[in-house]
């Protein structure tokens, strides 16, 4: 079993999935009192907060490799990061250490794939909706017609995740509001939608969507059990 090096706090709550779904991956997968051989460096998500809404991208890669270094020096085979907006300096974390990074987009776009859809919403914070880092990957590298929501509500998908649900806090009125919008996608063509945050599956679940959901929690939690295991 390969050791899987966690890079997480952003936020926590959707970290504590990462953890739980890995290792029950690992002992659906190999059976008896098995679980997963991991390490998680967990950041202060006040300080990348601040920096993300400050566009201080730069300082936010320098943090991220940090941690990515030390979890290599700690024996991690490779590197899961735990939050899809962080994706935005990816680049920089690969070139930091000498261990693989699994980029949470590709396992997410292989699974939408195999159910064969091509056309596809994305909600998640206002940097994964709007910018290329994470929409052109899925586009550019996999094919997929990215969709995402008008500006209002977009604005309103960001305010969630950073106000509610980063503070574990699970409104209502909110997830009706998550299931407009993607009846919203769906009008518009889109035949599933992606939760890219890792929050969004705490507040969003199969039965509050017209469309087929994929969470990148639980996808890209289970692509690093399978590649933990291969």
């Amino acid at each position: 079993m390969k050791t899987i090096g966690l890079i997480g706090g952003m936020s926590w709550e959707s970290s504590l999935e990462y953890y739980r779904i890995i290792n029950e991956g690992v002992k659906k997968r190999l059976g008896g009192f098995h679980s997963a051989e991991c390490l998680m460096y967990s950041v202060d998500f006040a300080e990348i907060e601040v920096l993300q809404h400050r566009g201080e991208w730069e300082k936010l890669a320098w943090i991220l490799s940090q941690a990515a270094v030390r979890l290599e020096a700690g024996g991690a085979d490779f590197l899961v990061l735990c939050t899809n907006t962080m994706h935005k300096v990816a680049p920089a974390i690969e070139a930091a250490v000498n261990i693989p990074l699994l980029h949470i987009a590709d396992p997410t776009a292989e699974r939408i794939k195999a159910r064969g859809l091509r056309k596809i919403g994305l909600l998640g914070t206002r940097f994964t909706m709007e910018e290329d880092f994470y929409l052109g990957r899925l586009e550019k590298k996999h094919g997929l017609h990215v969709l995402v929501p008008e500006p209002s509500d977009r604005e309103m998908v960001h305010h969630v995740i950073y106000y509610e649900l980063c503070d574990g806090r699970l409104q209502e009125e909110s997830r009706k509001k998550f299931a407009a919008v993607i009846e919203k996608l769906a009008t518009a063509g889109a035949q599933g939608v992606i939760l890219g945050c890792t929050e969004i599956g705490l507040l969003v679940k199969e039965g509050d969507s017209v469309l087929p959901l994929f969470d990148t929690t639980i996808i890209h939690a289970e692509a690093a059990v399978d590649f933990a295991l291969k």
